[in-house]
């Protein structure tokens, strides 16, 4: 299965969108919502896989909001489908409401659906404007990504145009004793690929830091696990970075390690309007790990992390940022590569390879020297 996502030119308005939502009622909410920013029309909405997979080939949406629990087809499959026939960004829509939809919500995600996104709770709650104004804020920005097929899992190889080249790395003596990683906007593929390619005898502790709707933390965390050799762990306040293991920081936290090795969840205020931050984790890394720490800095919206990264660099870690042509929004990344924050800029492919040969660098325990 292939595919890459990178910046399309500016699209023009309206935004032509597909809504397939099982329940009639959450169906009207979403049309509501979303015909209420004069940049966007509704032009279809339906309630199942079969009927939207039609629609697409019909009306040529420029992007689709997805529900995950259907008859019939659910979203994983609908998505697969479209993906593989008629590739249209989309945008998972779900309630959360237990592991099956968190995991259908993710296997959508790897078959080529850009972003997941609570479904907003009703008229009158007290969330539904911040809901609502992330969606409209999400379809306007996942609208300007050119998506390409995807080929079925039994179906056809990657063409050799596809294949990326091996990074060139400096050679270098010091042992890594963490790496840290940042994401947002189009970040989880990144980082399931990345994982999934780790050796098992990658002995460096990863702390993640990605930007996702509260509620799906332990979903990404399930969903990663299942193609990587590592064990992944949603963090705890106080556990130890064991070698060898992955920690996604946690709903709603800041998340830091101090100089004995210990993962602290805190309630620290935001940065950057967000909890938890990436400048947070990688700012306590430059300060505890220095140079024997990689920092990588993926593809999201913002600036978040950017400047701690150069920080880290400035401390003699190895900076990673992805390159704009993988990058879904070329934000977070494109700020560090401005700063001069990352001593390499890489393709989404080309990472693992980069942290295998660096983290296969090491002198005795994995504690900080």
């Amino acid at each position: 299965m292939i595919g890459k996502t990178h910046h399309s030119a500016s699209r023009p308005f309206p935004i032509r969108v597909l809504v397939v939502e099982d329940s009639p009622v959450a169906r009207e909410l979403l049309v509501h919502i979303l015909t209420s920013d004069p940049d966007i029309r509704v032009i279809a909405a339906v309630g199942n896989g079969q009927d939207a997979v039609k629609a697409v080939a019909r009306d040529k949406p420029d992007l689709i909001t997805m529900d995950v629990h259907m008859p019939g087809m659910d979203g994983f499959e609908t998505t697969q489908a479209i993906m593989e026939l008629d590739p249209v960004p989309i945008i998972i829509v779900t309630a959360s409401c237990d592991m099956r939809q968190l995991e259908i919500s993710f296997l959508a995600i790897e078959a080529g659906a850009l972003a997941v996104l609570q479904k907003p709770q009703g008229l009158g709650h007290h969330n539904h404007e911040r809901q609502a104004k992330k969606l409209i804020s999400m379809v306007k920005l996942m609208s300007e990504v050119k998506v390409v097929r995807r080929w079925a899992r039994t179906g056809g190889k990657p063409s050799p145009s596809h294949q990326k080249p091996a990074p060139v790395i400096t050679p270098q003596s010091t042992p890594i004793h963490l790496v840290a990683i940042g994401a947002s906007t189009g970040g989880p593929p990144v980082i399931q690929k990345i994982l999934s390619e780790l050796p098992k005898d990658f002995t460096p502790p990863i702390l993640i830091v990605q930007h996702m709707a509260e509620g799906f933390i332990l979903g990404f965390t399930e969903w990663l696990g299942q193609t990587s050799a590592l064990p992944v762990h949603v963090a705890f306040h106080g556990s130890i970075a064991r070698p060898g293991h992955v920690y996604i920081a946690p709903d709603c936290c800041q998340m830091k390690i101090d100089i004995h090795g210990r993962i602290l969840c805190v309630a620290d205020a935001s940065e950057n309007g967000l909890r938890p931050s990436v400048s947070y984790l990688f700012r306590s890394v430059a300060e505890v790990f220095g140079r024997y720490a990689i920092g990588v800095l993926l593809t999201g919206m913002g600036r978040d992390g950017a400047v701690e990264l150069k920080l880290m660099k400035d401390k003699g870690a190895v900076t990673i940022a992805q390159n704009e042509e993988s990058s879904v929004v070329f934000g977070m990344p494109g700020e560090a590569v401005k700063l001069d924050a990352a001593k390499y800029v890489l393709p989404a492919d080309s990472i693992a390879a980069m942290l295998a040969s660096l983290g296969m660098v090491r002198s005795g325990e994995n504690n900080k020297a």
